[in-house]
């Protein structure tokens, strides 16, 4: 009995000191989640103001569309698209014209709104970038102005509810456009109107057809 009752004391008291080990492992650990969690907030904090605007509230975005509006003030066929930025301080810029804008356009607007942000020292570091162009067949139509000067051409319309129209954009108007599908092949071939309310487009996106 005696050495039993020592091998039962034995075995109880690894037990509590198992039970010890435990219990502070799990305390551990959630100092180290509260750590952690901590040190995302101040992560967070630490990254640019950027972030934490919506991009139509964002004043330097404001600032800089005031500024390339200014540009190309006296050349009406060329609209601004839009304005993206990163939280890099990389500023990207799309340019639209009417009849389309030449590079040489695109430069000269590039250089003359780099200037004015270095003059009036939005960034002493100069930790910016700036890029100006035209946008590409990857970016779906955003303004109405772009609607019109596609007139004609092949595009890919992705609805609300997901389904897809491709053909081509005969008409648009501020409410809705036309798309000409063709279905079928040969004598079995027909073309499909469709009138699409710009209300129901989630995206348009202009198509290459050879």
């Amino acid at each position: 009995m005696p050495g039993g009752a020592t091998g039962f004391l034995s075995l109880f008291t690894e037990f509590l000191t198992f039970w010890g080990f435990k219990r502070d492992f799990w305390r551990f650990r959630v100092i180290f989640l509260t750590f952690a969690s901590e040190t995302a907030v101040r992560r967070e904090r630490g990254r640019s103001l950027l972030l934490f605007w919506p991009m139509n509230s964002n004043p330097q975005i404001h600032a800089l569309e005031q500024k390339l509006e200014a540009l190309i003030a006296s050349d009406p066929d060329l609209f601004l698209v839009e304005v993206r930025v990163k939280p890099t301080n990389n500023f990207k810029v799309f340019v639209d014209g009417d009849q389309g804008v030449s590079i040489d356009r695109l430069v000269q607007l590039n250089r003359k709104l780099y200037r004015q942000i270095e003059e009036e020292a939005w960034f002493p570091a100069g930790d910016f970038s700036l890029e100006i162009s035209s946008p590409g067949l990857d970016e779906p139509l955003k303004l109405f102005r772009q609607y019109l000067k596609n007139r004609g051409r092949f595009v890919e319309v992705v609805k609300q509810d997901g389904t897809k129209v491709e053909g081509k954009m005969t008409e648009a108007t501020e409410t809705e456009i036309q798309v000409e599908e063709e279905k079928g092949k040969g004598k079995k071939k027909e073309t499909v109107l469709h009138s699409i309310a710009m209300t129901d487009i989630k995206a348009t996106k202009i198509q290459i057809k050879f």
